[in-house]
């Protein structure tokens, strides 16, 4: 059955960006020193890490049918040159859709989240559909639309930055037991998104010892 994954390398205090977009040789070092190779849809990049972490990145990269992005790491990443690392299709969400991209594989849907969610799931053809990090998987999460969290946490402090989520408009929310595997220079984790929890932050202060 088809999920909704959000996912993101993450440091250690919660940012998948540093401050002005930094940190990403930090954030995705991982990928890039270790002794597996996995290949990518562009020739000429080839990622390396530890065995364990291949195989996370393997089983991901099979399970996942189509990609949600915005249209502010669609434009900063130029489009990956025509092809994602990733190499299925490509949802964007975009107020306007820009011209000269009829002919590839990115959709772009100008219509709101659960317009593009739906839109990711028909290409993704009973795979599982892979959210960017940030504002793509916040409005996921407060639509309702989110069934699990992974997040690859690196062991560095980045002191600020782009949140994983950021601010939403919900109750705190709960997530289930995660699937753990540990890499060199990262830990792979797997959430399954719980729900909301209704009770308040000032009823929890109000509890002994708390």
């Amino acid at each position: 059955m088809s999920e909704v994954v959000a996912g993101a390398s993450m440091s250690l205090d919660g940012f998948v960006a540093g401050p002005g977009e930094s940190g990403f040789d930090l954030l995705f070092g991982w990928m890039g020193g270790g002794s597996e190779e996995v290949p990518t849809a562009q020739p000429d990049r080839v990622l390396r890490m530890s065995p364990a972490s291949a195989k996370v990145l393997r089983a991901q990269l099979e399970s996942t049918g189509a990609l949600l992005v915005g249209r502010r790491l669609f434009d900063m990443t130029s489009g990956w040159g025509g092809t994602h690392p990733f190499g299925g299709p490509v949802v964007v969400v975009t107020h306007r859709a820009p011209a000269g991209w009829e002919d590839s594989p990115f959709t772009f849907v100008t219509e709101g989240i659960e317009a593009a969610v739906a839109r990711a799931k028909e290409l993704a053809d009973g795979r599982d559909v892979g959210v960017n990090a940030g504002e793509m998987a916040r409005q996921c999460l407060e639509a309702g639309l989110l069934d699990a969290v992974r997040i690859d946490l690196v062991p560095v402090l980045l002191g600020g930055g782009v949140p994983l989520f950021g601010e939403f408009g919900l109750d705190p929310v709960r997530l289930g037991t995660p699937d753990v595997t540990v890499g060199e220079g990262v830990t792979h984790l797997r959430y399954p998104v719980a729900g909301t929890n209704s009770r308040s932050f000032s009823s929890v202060s109000a509890l002994p010892g708390v």
